[in-house]
């Protein structure tokens, strides 16, 4: 439940399935700079995922300055915005047209960004894949029966990637976390890339269980965080704005099947 207090703060919007929001502009010729930001991460932090439609969206500088009034943004060699293209010859996987595994951003610096938001330049055609699912990993704690959780516990992972776009090379992560806003307990797990299928491959190292207990982990996580259940997957309209709760979450992207034209920003905020 929402607290009372809480909700007169909230943007007022269609429920989604099996969690989100969706907001349509009150009126045409509205931008993102027209819907106050604290709404629009008090939305997110209860909704988990904030999608409006019909809202212009904002230049570059713009964007930034709207971001900004929110907290800092989270900086890399290419800046605070990202253009997700696909690449003809990429080095990253991110940037390829196959399917991208759950993880959550930020993984690989010293502090994670606390929402992401997304702006779509270019939408996808129907059918064409290239939809985000996002997975509420605090849901999917909280159903996991209690030998499981604590299995998950005594678990952490090593992670390494070489460092061929603005992350990479070698970190430690516990599978479980507090959520530093709302207090519930949450999963950090980024799946692992196989070099015969991903490029730039992540190798996983589970650390704390027996290699029996390790491989229980994995399969674990991979049947709860894909389980319908708890997974929200948006296909992608040109103009959509979508703001994600970093920490409740991991997401990752369905392989393209159609055109792969589909362009969008990420600007995060820590």
């Amino acid at each position: 439940m929402v607290n009372p207090r809480l909700r007169e703060a909230l943007l007022e919007g269609t429920d989604l399935a099996p969690f989100g929001r969706l907001v349509d502009a009150p009126a045409e010729g509205m931008t993102l700079a027209d819907v106050p930001v604290e709404r629009l991460l008090a939305t997110t932090l209860s909704a988990k995922v904030l999608v409006l439609r019909g809202y212009g969206l904002l230049d570059v500088p713009e964007l930034e300055r709207y971001c900004e009034a929110a907290g800092e943004l989270m900086r890399w060699e290419f800046g605070t915005i990202l253009d997700l293209v696909v690449q003809d010859d990429p080095k990253n996987y991110l940037f390829d047209s196959g399917d991208v595994p759950f993880h959550w951003d930020g993984a690989w610096s010293e502090r994670a960004p606390r929402f992401f938001l997304f702006q779509c330049v270019q939408g996808c055609d129907p059918g064409a894949g290239g939809e985000t699912v996002f997975s509420d990993a605090t849901a999917v704690y909280r159903d996991a029966p209690p030998a499981l959780r604590d299995l998950w516990a005594r678990t952490t992972v090593t992670y390494r990637t070489d460092h061929l776009a603005h992350y990479g090379g070698t970190m430690s992560h516990p599978v479980l976390a507090e959520h530093p806003t709302t207090g519930e307990t949450t999963i950090r797990y980024a799946e692992p890339l196989d070099p015969a299928q991903y490029r730039n491959p992540l190798f996983l190292t589970v650390e704390g269980p027996s290699s029996e207990e390790a491989v229980q982990v994995m399969a674990e996580l991979s049947e709860r965080l894909h389980d319908p259940r708890y997974c929200y997957e948006h296909a992608w309209r040109t103009g959509d704005i979508v703001v994600a709760e970093n920490h409740a979450l991991l997401h990752g992207r369905n392989r393209f099947t159609g055109s792969t034209n589909r362009h969008m920003q990420r600007i995060q905020i820590i």
